[in-house]
């Protein structure tokens, strides 16, 4: 099975997941996401189309830690 490209990893302590996309052979971190807003605003930084309509799609984004959408405090 094949990693999705971009992953939201588990929350910090302090909140927020990093984010980071595989491309080009190696992962690039965009930065912490601490809501939706954030992390669709590091898609379209990345060039990545539509980055609204990929966030619940398996074959584009893995949720680490915990359930999509969930930037709280570990």
């Amino acid at each position: 099975m094949t990693r999705a490209p971009i992953v939201v990893h588990c929350p910090s302590l302090s909140g927020g997941g990093r984010v980071t996309v595989h491309r080009h052979g190696q992962d690039e971190i965009l930065g912490t996401a601490y809501s939706d807003h954030d992390l669709v605003v590091f898609l379209e930084g990345a060039d990545v189309a539509e980055p609204e309509a990929i966030l619940d799609d398996p074959q584009w984004v893995e949720w680490c830690g915990g359930p999509a959408h969930e930037f709280s405090a570990a």
